[in-house]
């Protein structure tokens, strides 16, 4: 028994360290997996936040990409001098130049109250788009005179031109007078034509 009880002594150290160790590399391994843990969540965290970084950029460049288009819509709009208050003296003007440009003998025209035709939301006011009808008149020595004369409107700008209907008929005949030079028009038109402006309330004058 003194022989039993002295080699358990010799044997104490070597199991304390036995024990020791065995604890360290279970402690080990718990830090190692708490670590682990921690690093796939933070992989976890950057990847969802680079995710939600690229989604704001694509956001960002779609609507820069859509301020762009808008800007050279309203540049465009602006070069026609479409954007602001009707303007029926300068339409006015318009017509009665391309009647003398082009020579024709009646141009007859009829402008109604200007109406709202839309209205848009927009930041800050909203878009008003307005419209002014004019029943137009002409008489034409043949159909080419009508085309050129909505042409020659629409490149005048100060509106939209959208032609809503336009009919020809044949003019009455008459005898021109002995000796003169000049051609009767042969044909009638009449046109019901939108003239429409943009108006955005909440733009600064």
């Amino acid at each position: 028994m003194n022989f039993a009880a002295a080699n358990f002594k010799k044997l104490l150290l070597p199991i304390a360290l036995a024990l020791l160790m065995g604890g360290a590399g279970a402690a080990l391994i718990w830090f190692t997996n708490q670590t682990l843990v921690a690093s796939n969540a933070r992989l976890k965290t950057i990847t969802d936040e680079r995710g939600q970084a690229k989604g704001r950029l694509a956001r960002i460049s779609e609507e820069e990409r859509e301020v762009a288009e808008r800007i050279e819509v309203y540049r465009r709009l602006r070069e026609l001098n479409i954007i602001g208050k009707e303007r029926r003296l300068d339409w006015a003007d318009s017509i009665q130049r391309i009647r003398l440009s082009r020579e024709m003998l009646d141009v007859r025209y009829r402008i109604e109250p200007q109406k709202v035709l839309s209205s848009i939301a927009a930041k800050p006011g909203k878009v008003d788009f307005n419209v002014s009808t004019m029943t137009l008149e002409l008489a034409l020595l043949h159909e080419g005179d009508l085309l050129g004369f909505l042409d020659d409107l629409r490149e005048a700008g100060n509106a939209y031109v959208s032609v809503r209907r336009c009919s020809v008929t044949r003019a009455r005949s008459g005898a021109a007078p002995i000796g003169a030079s000049i051609l009767l028009p042969r044909l009638r038109a009449e046109c019901r034509i939108d003239l429409i402006t943009v108006i955005d309330t909440g733009a600064k004058s």
